[in-house]
């Protein structure tokens, strides 16, 4: 592969200008935080920020994405302090990308090309690469020519005048399209494996954890599970799934996943390259989406949310809104009065988080770093996925030694009852495990009731 396709998507230890185009109508408020989550996003990528720009008209230019006037503006603040990349919080066309390079005689990325890169540099499984690389280069595909500009600037040169030339141009473009039918064919491979990992699960319930990336959700597992995963205050900390065994004292195990965190305006080909790594959201029971309730732009991470869920199948799936970091939000105190997490009077004077709590009256309010409200999303995911139980009674033989370790794996046995020849086991199992049972086992089914149980939790720690 060529010095191009390798190197690119590079933009650590940059100077860089932030750039956004919004319409008109934009509130003072959100135009002085417009360009936040574009910040963020750069300083995860290895930026320093030293200036934004900021455009407001009904529809950008054709040909430089911003007006005339605010282009030489650019210029100028780039020149002033001496940046070498500018940043659109924007998708450009390959045609605006080289225009705008060409005015203000530097690199010009935008927000997918920062994303791109956050995840080529957080990838560390096998997996993961894959899916990073297909995703670069089906981004790149449509952009060599202004890459290779790219480099003759950044390398000091590989040619002057037209660049290294249409030949070097098609043969990069036919390397590109090889090893992208390679990637695809070893993730389908990848994709098959994971499939049937995630069936082979089918013991247990399973609940993933969906949400806008750093809303803590690796945190919430950790609250959760007890176990040890990593945790970092950045944009796409985690981008390999993970997958903890949650036990829940008298009622049973759940396979919990963490999966990689969304965010506006993802590239459509990570969507697409990652697709495997979401079968974990596809094929779970229960999706819990976690929302950073500190975040003053929490209502629209959760349209995000469920608008990549729907884009990946899962936008029908049983989910619980779990209202993340609530101990960041002033007077979250009054949301812990009752015992299931949500608020018991009606606020006159409401903030943003109240407005989210009003509109999503089902969802639960915790704290992953306190505990604060963990009883109640315990209670929570118990009354959801208590729908799909049956309390039995399990009649088979005494001399089955296999079937009371498989139940003890399963479920917590309520009452054993034995005769000379029989064994008689009471306990409550996901009715798919029962079915299963019946045809694995020589045994007989009785089924007593098809009501939850209340779960009882002595704390929230």
């Amino acid at each position: 592969m060529s010095q191009p396709l390798r190197d690119t998507l590079k933009v650590q230890a940059r100077r860089a200008v932030l750039v956004g185009l919004f319409e008109p109508g934009i509130s003072a408020a959100q135009k002085e935080h417009a360009l936040d989550e574009l910040a963020g996003l750069a300083e995860t990528a290895g930026c320093e920020i030293v200036g934004r720009l900021i455009q407001l008209r009904d529809s950008p230019d054709p040909a430089t994405f911003l007006g005339k006037g605010k282009i030489e503006e650019l210029r100028l603040l780039m020149e002033r302090n001496d940046a070498e990349l500018a940043i659109f919080d924007n998708s450009l066309s390959p045609s605006q990308g080289k225009n705008i390079e060409s005015a203000v005689k530097s690199i010009v990325v935008d927000r997918s090309e920062v994303i791109l890169d956050i995840f080529a540099t957080h990838a560390r499984t096998y997996e993961a690469k894959l899916q990073v690389e297909l995703a670069q280069l089906l981004y790149m595909r449509p952009r060599l020519k202004r890459m290779w500009t790219h480099l003759e600037r950044i390398e000091g040169g590989i040619g002057s005048g037209r660049g290294p030339g249409e030949k070097q141009l098609e043969l990069d473009r036919r390397m590109l399209d090889k090893r992208v039918s390679e990637l695809r064919k070893k993730l389908e491979s990848v994709e098959k494996r994971r499939e049937r990992l995630v069936a082979s699960r089918n013991e247990h319930f399973t609940v993933s954890l969906v949400g806008y990336t750093n809303a803590g959700k690796s945190t919430l597992m950790q609250a959760l599970t007890g176990s040890e995963v990593y945790i970092a205050n950045q944009l796409f900390a985690t981008l390999d799934t993970k997958t903890r065994r949650w036990s829940i004292p008298k009622w049973g195990d759940i396979l919990l996943s963490d999966t990689v965190g969304f965010v506006r305006d993802l590239p459509h080909h990570l969507v697409a390259s990652f697709k495997s790594t979401l079968e974990e959201a596809l094929q779970a029971d229960l999706l819990l989406h976690v929302v950073d309730a500190s975040n003053p732009d929490a209502m629209k991470h959760i349209e995000t949310v469920e608008s990549v869920l729907e884009e990946i199948g899962a936008g029908k799936k049983r989910t619980i809104l779990v209202l993340n970091k609530v101990d960041r939000v002033p007077g979250h105190e009054q949301f812990f009065g009752d015992t299931d997490g949500h608020p018991t009077e009606p606020i006159e004077d409401r903030s943003w988080y109240d407005i989210v709590r009003h509109k999503f009256r089902d969802a639960i309010s915790v704290s992953a770093v306190t505990g604060e409200g963990l009883t109640a999303l315990r209670q929570a995911v118990i009354d959801e996925l208590s729908r799909k139980f049956s309390t039995v009674d399990i009649t088979a033989s005494v001399s089955d030694g296999k079937l009371p370790a498989i139940l003890g794996r399963l479920t917590e046995i309520e009452k054993t009852t034995y005769t000379d020849s029989e064994a008689v086991f009471r306990c409550r199992l996901p009715d798919g495990v029962i079915d299963r049972l019946e045809r694995e086992h020589q045994i007989q089914v009785n089924r007593i009731n098809d009501l939850a149980e209340t779960y009882s939790h002595p704390s929230d720690q």
